[in-house]
């Protein structure tokens, strides 16, 4: 995990960029799209221009009604200003749906980039990282990282309009004019000033989301233990705890912006009077008799018509308001680039494991890396060649590790909790990486193999068997998606002689449900043996599970295993005695280290640890076992 700030735990990936770090990665995203985003900027002008032009016209109409007030040409000015406003609409809504689409594809080629990352990091990044916070930034965090465009459009038009403006106002009365622009850079100044504090607070109201987030999915995902346990109560305390830190996070981050907005407003409030002020002593000074030459120059370049007054008085208006987005854009702009830094830090996440990059082969080519060509087919010899592993500084969990299994042995790991025989099938799938030693494969160093390839001639059946949302035959189906419904019916069916798919409502389009809740455990153990058998893969890794089933299902249960382990490499984290006698060895771990070699009957003969782990635990289980199955 990271450090804590501000109350909020960072995670031990994020890195801090520069705004130029990230304005650029952010522009490769939208280089593909420069047409679209060229044409944007040209109707984002024209409209510009349409909205700047609307108080031009009524200046003007202004000045010519003391001339001309006629209805004719007030019903000519109002068509003139309402063509101008249904312009305007019609570019902005051009320009809207162009910029959604482009925003939309940015979103969708980001995820894909995020989540392609997500999927390619080691076991390890997920052992630390709270899932729930992994998907409020593939989530969330994506989103506002599009924002930031929407922004920078907005940011454009504001310029064109204030440039528009600016110029025709130079042309009605530039004293004026350069009074109002010797204004604005306190505006900007002002909102720069905030900008790395706006940074800071919007930062850390993202991870407050992501906090919230993971707690919920935590909570969700344990709410029966909960409940068995009458720990609603807790659940909802740690909740909101977590969900005040979120409001008072929230709260600041609402005040900084807040205040930005309103020092801001608060300057250009001073500036509109002084404004005010100015242009109406222009319209009402008027040279005094005998006034010099100079006096009567200077008079006559103060002085306004009421119409052009007005238009200043409008430009004001529509001048101050995009001045006020400019000058907000950098505190706004840094809730994307927030957003950006946190999707980039985990895109950005290292890996110990070396192979290829998902994100890099996101294109498809990942589908040609990880095909089981001749050359690449495993037999499943493997060797454990002075391996030394931790999973972090403080702990050595595999010293100096020397093994070596011959394509097609099964042998069964026993040993204590804690004794390694988890982290050595966690080596051989590459979930983790060893930082001493060698491992090989039919000969071969594991980290030469390429990495698709390699785990898909492996099979694992974890110890609480996950099962995808679907029926069973897709979560058979699911290391082999180009199998036929015959190949599935196969599997099925060799697995237990076939006969739990019986006890299943709908066979194999039964439902399994969120996690496979819908079914036993003891199927969905069936399933995912089912699942290795369809695969057909050169090494099989197995970690059975601790929890009871019935004598029926666990005889099932070993009739699949043998299926699944005929002719195979497996490794078996055994805890059923009945797998461990008929493993061809029996490795017996303490520490990491292997202690006692052989098979079930010569280990029982030696009378070493591993007959005491019979004596105390295996040979109950036997017996329990044999009265069970007398009660059935």
């Amino acid at each position: 995990m990271g450090f804590i700030l501000d109350g909020l735990e960072t995670e031990s990936y994020d890195r801090a960029y520069t705004d130029k770090a990230l304005t650029r990665r952010i522009i490769d995203y939208f280089r593909p799209y420069a047409g679209p985003m060229i044409t944007v900027s040209l109707v984002l002008g024209l409209s510009s221009l349409a909205d700047a032009f609307a108080p031009v016209v009524i200046s003007r109409a202004i000045d010519a009604v003391g001339i001309n007030s006629s209805m004719q040409f007030i019903v000519l000015a109002s068509l003139a200003v309402t063509g101008v406003g249904v312009l305007a609409w019609v570019l902005n809504f051009i320009r809207q749906r162009i910029a959604a689409r482009v925003v939309g594809d940015v979103v969708l080629n980001v995820r894909r980039d995020v989540f392609a990352r997500v999927v390619d990091l080691d076991m390890s990044f997920f052992d630390e990282t709270p899932a729930g916070r992994i998907v409020s930034r593939v989530s969330t965090d994506t989103q506002d990282f599009s924002n930031t465009v929407t922004l920078v459009l907005q940011f454009v038009s504001q310029i064109i309009i204030v440039l528009v403006l600016m110029g025709y106002l130079f042309t009605v009365n530039w004293w004026l004019t350069i009074m109002l622009i010797l204004m604005m850079p306190i505006a900007v100044w002002i909102a720069l000033s905030f900008r790395k504090l706006a940074r800071r607070v919007t930062t850390n109201s993202k991870r407050a989301i992501s906090t919230i987030n993971a707690h919920m999915q935590e909570s969700i995902g344990g709410i029966a233990i909960a409940k068995a346990y009458r720990q609603e109560r807790r659940l909802y305390d740690d909740f909101a705890r977590e969900n005040q830190l979120a409001y008072k996070v929230g709260l600041k981050r609402g005040v900084v912006l807040y205040l930005i907005f309103s020092i801001v407003g608060l300057a250009s409030g001073v500036g509109t009077g002084l404004l005010v002020y100015a242009g109406g002593l222009g319209v009402e000074t008027a040279p005094a008799a005998g006034a010099s030459f100079i006096a009567g120059a200077l008079a006559d370049f103060r002085r306004m018509t009421p119409g052009e007054w007005y238009l200043f008085m409008q430009a004001v208006g529509l001048i101050w308001f995009p001045m006020l987005q400019i000058a907000s854009f950098f505190s706004q702009f840094q809730d994307g680039l927030a957003a950006a830094e946190r999707v980039f830090a985990l895109v950005d996440a290292d890996t110990s494991v070396d192979r290829p990059s998902m994100v890099e082969l996101a294109s498809g080519a990942e589908v040609a890396s990880g095909e089981i060509s001749p050359e690449n087919k495993l037999t499943g010899a493997l060797t454990f060649d002075h391996v030394n592993f931790s999973y972090s500084d403080k702990e050595v969990v595999l010293p100096d590790f020397s093994l070596e299994i011959p394509a097609g042995q099964t042998i069964a790991l026993v040993g204590h909790t804690g004794a390694g025989k988890s982290s050595i099938a966690r080596l051989v799938t590459r979930f983790y990486e060893f930082q001493g030693g060698s491992i090989l494969v039919d000969g071969k160093d594991i980290r030469s193999l390429d990495l698709p390839s390699f785990r898909r001639q492996i099979g694992i059946v974890p110890q609480t068997p996950f099962l995808f949302t679907g029926t069973v035959e897709d979560n058979i189906r699911y290391g082999s998606r180009d199998s036929t419904d015959e190949g599935v019916q196969w599997a099925a069916s060799h697995v237990g002689s076939g006969d739990w798919l019986e006890d299943l409502p709908d066979g194999l389009a039964t439902d399994v449900g969120e996690r496979g809740s819908s079914i036993s455990l003891g199927q969905r153990q069936l399933v995912a043996l089912a699942r290795v058998l369809l695969k057909d893969p050169a090494i099989f890794i197995l970690d059975e599970a601790t929890a009871s089933v019935d004598p029926f299902t666990e005889a099932q249960i070993q009739e699949g295993l043998d299926a699944v382990m005929k002719g195979r490499t497996a490794i078996v984290i055994a805890h059923r005695l009945s797998t461990i006698r008929t493993a061809d060895r029996i490795i017996v771990l303490d520490n990491g280290r292997i202690i006692e070699d052989g098979n079930h009957e010569g280990l029982l003969e030696n009378g070493g640890h591993y007959a005491e782990l019979y004596n105390t635990y295996f040979r109950h289980q036997s017996l329990d076992y044999i009265e069970s199955g007398a009660r059935a």
